[in-house]
Formats: C-alpha cells, structure tokens, sequence
C-alpha cells in the first residue's frame, strides 16, 4: 500500500541494517510500521540569547543550524531534525510514531506528533538528551518507527481540509500558530 500510493519517499520495502559494510541503526519497512531516518539538516537548541521558550512566539534564534552526519546534543537539551522521507498520508490513515530502542536505551527521547489523514510533508522531529552527557544522533540511520492504523471508513474531516498549519512542510519547522 506505502508504495503503490506513494505513501512514503523514498520508500524501503526492506529494513537496511548495513550501509557500506558498517552496521547502522536499522530502517525501512518493519513488522508493522516503518522505522524513519533523519536527515543530516538539524536545528540544535542553544540558550545564548536567554530567550523564554514560548510556543507561541518561538524566536528562531534560539537554534544553531548544523548540517552534518552526526549531531552532538548538549547534556539536557534538545535538536529538532526532519526526516529523509517525504509522507503523504490517505484520508483513511493515522500513524503513530515511537522512538526507536537504540536510542531510547541511551536516553535520548524522540518526539513526534501523530501523522493525521491526508497530511504531507517531511516530519519534523524532536530529540531530547535527559542524559547528564551529550548524545549523538546520527543522520541517514533509523530513529523512529512510524505505525500505520487504517480505517474502515474515510474520516469526515482531514488535516489537509482544516488546512493545517504544517502541512506541505518541507524543511526542519518551527512552531507555529
């Protein structure tokens, strides 16, 4: 179904545990989901200008961008990255995204809001380090699974027919109101 309705790009229909001989964090298709990967585009929260985080008016200064295979998150910080893959979501689905083990045993905590029917767009993920250390994330590696629910029936009113906020999203997005 994923494939055939270019639910997921670039889609795996296999899960990928080696890339050029060096074990990874797996992704791809899974038992009952899809296990995601991160891009190398990431948005590293700082405090150096002492802003309050408000949800309601984020200053986007409060991020250093870093553009690389691996980030290094501060000890009780956070990152916000976006995925390799692009989803759109059919108006009969929901998905629930979970951190995968890998990094859960290791503290580092990954966010991410259901995906509703008919959403689209790269996903914005949250990844939190409760660890006293810094923590690593790696780009282009596994750090999600995404699990699909399907309706018997369509739901009345999409994502896409509120006119979402975030649909369409293309790069690692902010709050917004």
């Amino acid at each position: 179904m994923a494939a055939e309705q270019r639910m997921i790009e670039p889609f795996e229909a296999n899960q990928i545990k080696y890339t050029n001989g060096h074990r990874i964090v797996s992704y791809g298709t899974s038992s009952y989901g899809y296990d995601i990967r991160c891009s190398d585009e990431f948005k590293l929260f700082t405090n150096i200008n002492s802003a309050i985080v408000d949800p309601k008016n984020f200053d986007s200064n409060s991020f250093v961008d870093v553009k690389s295979d691996v980030c290094l998150i501060p000890p009780n910080s956070f990152a916000l990255a976006r995925t390799v893959e692009y989803f759109r979501i059919p108006r009969n689905i929901l998905t629930i995204c979970l951190g995968k083990s890998t990094y859960a045993r290791c503290g580092i905590i990954v966010n991410v809001t259901p995906f509703e029917p008919e959403w689209e767009g790269y996903v914005t993920l949250e990844f939190s380090n409760t660890t006293p250390l810094p923590a690593k994330i790696y780009a282009n590696e596994g750090v999600a699974q995404v699990i699909f629910f399907e309706s018997d029936e369509e739901c009345e009113i999409s994502y896409k027919d509120r006119g979402g906020k975030y649909q369409g999203q293309h790069g690692v997005t902010l709050p917004k109101i």
